[in-house]
């Protein structure tokens, strides 16, 4: 018992720090509806700097204030992050906030390391609680109490904010309906600026209370960033009383997990993550989503099948491809044939987010089942790499159609996050599951038959099936079943008035894309040899949703030219540099900017006003990516 309850408290006082920081995040989706990807760099950037703050000031008041000091350190960077960047884009599609937070996060991560350099560091002891009680025999750091006490400390802190004060009164108004708030005459811009401040202030003081009890390393934005997401998503988004909840609940089922479930530890919080959003869609203390500003089909210029001429081109554009192991050496091949796949996994994804309006946080749960069913293939059935190959998608599909079916009774963005909880499932089980899947030594010797073991041979069916599943998504969204998809994107009610059925026609549409994410994921494990559970991971799915953003969420392919975009750029910067997160990331952070429409609608500045108007005179180039 005494164990218990020792371990309980350890649990507790994780769950403080994790609830500062979920608070926060919570608090600035809540008021601006962005999904702030970058909330755990601040938490990072907070921790950094309260162990240089504290290493440097010394003493006990320099050590409290030094953590102190840290937080408001991180609102001032929050603050001026969103007035200098998201404050330019509220107007664009709201995952090209994500997208542009997830460029912040790419920086941050390459800054850290320029400035602290690559090794953990590990913060002092806190002052006046260095030492540990005894409670019934065992003993529990004095520190661990300290933080068990500050949480509900915090919480009070934040209800006085939010019900005692004006300022708290408007955030929970605009929490509820920012329009109405603009409406009745409040200055949102500073508004949304003081609530971010106070959000990244959270997050950095969260950061800045760990590092006496935790190393401070350059991987953390990504731990943590996970772990909030889950609690902000148990407790409900905007509901700061619900991330207390939460955070105690999942920093205790961390705690006893590896006691009760030592073989399932790391699925057992995304499994409560998911069973609470298909009970509760919107979290335990959460709010139905309000409309959302704008829907995808109601923006953009209609989509239209290709003309002569740019069927044309594309034909001459593939021909230009295959001619390529004429002068390309083997790298190069591999690299052209890493791109193409990865433009199958792209294609999926905008498939189901620019035809369906569906945006999924976790698309590479199916690439990897992919690689991992044609590798399984290979290994425990003794298959050649034709059938295995056919193996990766119908395992992928069989997942979208497990997985789908509970996904498409939401929307929004607790649609996005059960994606993300499927998918954090499958790479956990994926991880733990050692006897067939390798754990984290992943499965080897996945190696293609002796016709396609040549660089050219491979890269030339990397083409042809890239070519033939673009060209297959986009029939599909051209076809009567893709006008009822757009319908239900564009007007759920309407399209269910004239008889359609949401759910039957999006769940056969997540379906589909999981199923040609597959084919990506299964002929990625035969150029690579091998399959990791990272096929699985969040950075996957993240990359997905770069290249979809990147090259234009309102064209139906554009996708392509992004995946093209974001590889190449990606390959050839950790060739040239050591800090290619780095460029990367703001190279990301001034599209997002100055290319709101992505690199698919890049035509559409320069083509003269009169054609904009009446979708006429497009290059074919953009007409193809539409």
């Amino acid at each position: 018992m005494a164990f218990l309850i020792v371990q309980a408290l350890t649990g507790l006082a994780s769950a403080a720090s994790l609830f500062l920081i979920a608070s926060g995040l919570s608090i600035i989706f809540g008021v601006t509806r962005i999904v702030n990807f970058a909330h755990g760099a601040f938490t990072m950037i907070g921790a950094y700097l309260a162990y240089s703050l504290t290493e440097r000031l010394g003493g006990a008041f320099g050590f409290w204030f030094g953590l102190f000091a840290a937080a408001v350190a991180v609102a001032a960077i929050g603050a001026a992050t969103e007035i200098l960047l998201l404050r330019r884009i509220y107007k664009a599609p709201e995952l090209f906030q994500l997208l542009a937070t997830f460029g912040v996060t790419l920086m941050v991560q390459d800054l850290v390391i320029l400035g602290w350099g690559p090794e953990d560091l590990l913060g002092r002891r806190a002052p006046g609680f260095t030492g540990a009680v005894t409670i019934l025999g065992q003993r529990v750091p004095a520190y661990d109490l300290f933080l068990v006490a500050a949480g509900p400390v915090v919480l009070g802190g934040l209800w006085l904010l939010f019900n005692r004060t004006r300022w708290g009164i408007l955030v929970r108004a605009a929490t509820q309906d920012r329009d109405m708030v603009a409406a009745l005459g409040v200055d949102q811009k500073w508004l949304f600026t003081s609530v971010f401040a106070l959000g990244v202030f959270l997050a950095g003081l969260g950061g800045a209370l760990q590092i006496p009890r935790e190393a401070v390393s350059h991987s953390m934005d990504l731990r943590v960033i996970v772990e909030v997401f889950v609690v902000v998503v148990i407790g409900g988004l905007g509901s700061v009383p619900g991330a207390f909840l939460a955070a105690v609940i999942v920093s205790e089922i961390n705690a006893f997990g590896i006691l009760i479930f030592p073989k399932i530890s790391i699925v057992v919080v995304f499994l409560v993550m998911a069973v609470v959003l298909v009970v509760r869609p919107f979290g335990l203390f959460g709010r139905p989503e309000a409309a959302r500003r704008t829907t995808p089909g109601a923006t953009i210029r209609p989509w239209q099948p290709l003309g002569s001429t740019s069927r044309i081109a594309v034909a001459l554009l593939v021909c230009a491809l295959a001619a390529a192991p004429a002068f390309a050496g083997p790298y190069l091949l591999s690299v052209g044939a890493e791109i193409l796949l990865f433009v199958v996994f792209a294609a999926s994804l905008q498939f189901l987010m620019s035809v369906g309006g569906l945006a999924s946080f976790g698309h590479a749960a199916y690439f990897g089942l992919g690689s991992y069913g044609s590798a399984l293939a290979v290994k425990w059935l003794g298959a050649p790499m034709e059938a295995a190959i056919l193996a990766g998608p119908v395992l992928a599909g069989l997942g979208g159609i497990l997985f789908g079916w509970f996904c498409v009774r939401l929307s929004g963005v607790y649609f996005a996050m059960l994606t993300l909880a499927f998918a954090q499932i499958a790479w956990s089980i994926a991880f733990q599951w050692v006897a067939v899947t390798g754990g984290d030594n992943g499965i080897l010797g996945v190696w293609p038959s002796a016709w396609a073991s040549k660089p050219a041979a491979f890269y030339w069916l990397s083409l042809a099936v890239a070519t033939v599943s673009v060209a297959a998504l986009r029939i599909i969204a051209f076809s009567p079943f893709g006008y009822r998809l757009r319908a239900v994107r564009d007007s759920t009610l309407r399209a269910e008035a004239i008889g359609i059925d949401r759910l039957s026609t999006q769940w056969i549409a997540f379906a589909v894309a999981g199923a040609v994410a597959g084919l990506a994921g299964a002929l990625y494990a035969f150029l690579k040899g091998n399959v990791f559970p990272d096929a699985l991971a969040i950075p996957t799915s993240v990359d997905g949703l770069v290249m979809v953003l990147l090259g234009g969420l309102e064209t139906v392919s554009g996708a392509a030219i992004g995946a093209v975009a974001f590889k190449a750029l990606s390959i050839w910067l950790m060739s040239q540099t050591d800090y290619s997160k780095l460029v990367l990331g703001a190279i990301i952070v001034v599209l997002v900017v100055f290319l709101p429409k992505g690199l698919g609608g890049l035509a559409d500045l320069v083509r003269p006003a009169g054609a904009r108007r009446d979708g006429t005179s497009g290059s074919s180039t953009t007409e193809a990516a539409r």
